[in-house]
């Protein structure tokens, strides 16, 4: 008899895709499969000839561009050397996870089911297309598609006479089980459980990264923004001396937050937890990885400060898993209708539009929360993500130094506790003065670059926090004697969020920055970037004329991308005489080249 064997690989970017596959394999131990479920990198790619099952989940981030978690693999598939029958014996299925708002929706998606295609796999269903901006979200899809699947799946593959399918009111076994260790018992040296000072020496002189993140030393953190102006912007600077840590303009550092003090406490309180209690976690089957970034043992408050995302949104799963534990019927009930298809609008309307965490959820459902198991604690909450963010320095300028701009997220909903973002609230609280205040961070490459030739002049459009990165590269260009570096910055008032006015206009008085500005509401009409674009027509055709000239834009992803991209290709129409098809054509091409780079967030 064929193996019943399933693989499931995924790329996830901001957790929802890891969640959907964890999901797929929950449905398949539920038909009798072996599954495992795995992050694309985490893969060794040489094996998938050998697989004969796979379902692959990913997302598509920014510019259409692979998550983090799969950029190997994606090299890898994507070598010209690979035999077209390479995969002629794998049955496949590719779920995309996008948000239709972006030009490049699904392209990941798309483009994997292609390849794998090409290469002699047979796809069991048409790729699927989840989309966030739906109503119901990715779900509206993810739902009928599964169904499709396993449909597909169990005429492949039937059940082994005698078994039936594990009904969804059993609960499955968690990942892990969780042991308690005795209050004796000697506290373990060595930081995050790892034996003997030789592999610490070791993970010293390596490069930091997200299994080893360097504790920088937190310098200053400086409000940006006049104190009555809505938003509270900060300039923070920390120190890397000593960590290996390298950057150029255009990369990110990856910033590792972590839980508040009170919220934990509460957490702690409601799931009736001890948080000096130790643990060690054992894997309930052979083959799975204990967690990497927890220590062996742990206590509970490291667990729920570093670890469990109390503050995030939760998601359908989480109340799926947590009807099971529920001994109050009410609660049940509520909890069963929205882990349901057809409880989703009503999930959507209590969770995602008021944007309601974790542990408020918690608090709503307090008999249920009190009967939690330990145990499943960390199948039921996902782990705390590290945040992006461009850096706004150059070494070049500020050695051994680390600079970000940070906007404070917060915002009201309809519930009656302020909205605050997790990072830039916890960033924004630490204080220097207050002691040897470190954060958990490494660096990785961006997706803009920026050009190597001190002759290629350089247009930055940069509005809001967008004109970090910009920053980082006027400090670099004006180090390197470069000029040819002009930047539009957009803000709301000149006198309230006009984020390091002084430093701008040195530069411009000493010749190596021309700047132009938009403050949006120090006048009856608003004035954005792309107004001061279309104002500045002439000389900015004169660059764009010049074929090297390089155009880069950073900022929230809303309208502004947009409406910069249209302000460009009118430039090029009414100053260089093109077609609205050539304008756009011409566009196209500047971005096929990188002329024209674009890094945006939502």
């Amino acid at each position: 008899m064929v193996e019943r064997k399933l693989l499931v690989l995924f790329g996830s970017q901001t957790g929802t895709a890891q969640d959907t596959a964890e999901r797929i394999g929950r449905e398949a131990k539920r038909r009798h499969f072996q599954c495992r479920v795995e992050a694309l990198d985490s893969y060794d790619v040489a094996n998938l000839i050998n697989e004969l099952l796979v379902v692959f989940v990913c997302a598509t981030t920014g510019q259409g561009d692979p998550p983090d978690n799969m950029k190997m693999f994606w090299r890898f598939l994507f070598r010209k050397n690979l035999p077209p029958s390479s995969l002629c014996q794998l049955d496949y299925a590719v779920l995309g996870l996008g948000d239709s708002s972006y030009p490049k929706f699904n392209f990941v998606a798309k483009k994997l089911h292609k390849r794998v295609l090409q290469l002699g796999g047979n796809p069991l269903l048409p790729v699927a297309l989840g989309d966030d901006q739906h109503d119901l979200g990715p779900d509206a899809v993810i739902d009928p598609w599964l169904l499709a699947l396993w449909d597909k799946i169990l005429t492949l593959y039937p059940l082994p006479p005698g078994l039936e399918i594990i009904s969804p009111d059993v609960c499955l076994p968690p990942k892990y089980t969780l042991q308690y260790l005795p209050e004796e018992c000697p506290q373990p040296h060595g930081g995050h459980g790892q034996p003997g000072g030789q592999l610490q020496a070791a993970a010293a002189r390596a490069v930091p990264c997200e299994l080893r993140p360097f504790a920088a030393r937190l310098l200053s953190n400086r409000r940006l923004t006049a104190h009555q102006h809505f938003q509270d912007v900060r300039l923070i600077e920390f120190d890397v001396t000593g960590s290996g840590i390298t950057f150029s303009a255009g990369d990110v550092v990856m910033i590792q937050p972590q839980n508040f003090p009170e919220d934990v406490q509460q957490f702690c309180q409601l799931l009736r937890l001890d948080p000096d209690r130790r643990f060690v976690l054992k894997p309930t089957e052979p083959g799975t990885s204990l967690p990497a970034l927890l220590p062996q043992p742990c206590t509970i408050r490291h667990l729920v400060t570093h670890y469990l995302d109390i503050s995030c949104v939760p998601r359908r799963s989480f109340f799926e898993l947590l009807s099971y534990f529920s001994t109050n019927e009410l609660e049940r009930e509520k909890l069963q209708e929205f882990s349901s298809a057809q409880g989703q609008e009503e999930l959507y309307s209590y969770c995602n539009r008021p944007r309601r965490t974790t542990l408020e959820a918690l608090w709503d459902f307090p008999h249920t929360t009190c009967a939690i198991p330990a145990e499943y604690l960390l199948d039921l909450i996902p782990r705390i993500r590290p945040r992006a963010f461009s850096i706004a320095s150059s070494m070049m300028a500020h050695p051994d130094r680390l600079q970000i701009l940070v906007a404070v997220v917060r915002y009201k909903t309809r519930l009656s506790k302020p909205r605050r973002g997790l990072c830039s609230t916890w960033l924004a609280s630490l204080n220097p003065e207050q002691g040897d205040v470190r954060v958990p961070l490494w660096v990785k490459k961006g997706g803009m670059k920026f050009p190597a030739d001190p002759d290629t002049p350089v247009i930055m459009i940069g509005p809001g926090t967008g004109v970090a990165p910009f920053r980082a590269a006027i400090q670099e260009r004006v180090a390197q004697g470069c000029g040819g570096n002009y930047l539009f910055f957009g803000c709301r008032h000149k006198s309230k969020d006009f984020y390091c006015q002084a430093e701008w206009e040195e530069l411009v008085a000493k010749g190596v920055l021309t700047l132009f500005t938009a403050f949006s509401r120090d006048q009856e009409e608003k004035v954005y970037v792309q107004h001061r674009i279309l104002e500045n027509r002439r000389l900015l055709w004169e660059l764009l004329s010049n074929g090297n000239t390089r155009v880069y834009l950073a900022g929230n992803a809303k309208q502004m991308p947009a409406a910069v991209a249209e302000a460009l290709q009118s430039v090029l129409q009414l100053e260089g005489g093109m077609s609205p098809s050539e304008a756009q054509e011409h566009f196209a091409a500047m971005e096929r080249c990188q002329r024209f780079q674009a890094e945006t967030w939502s």
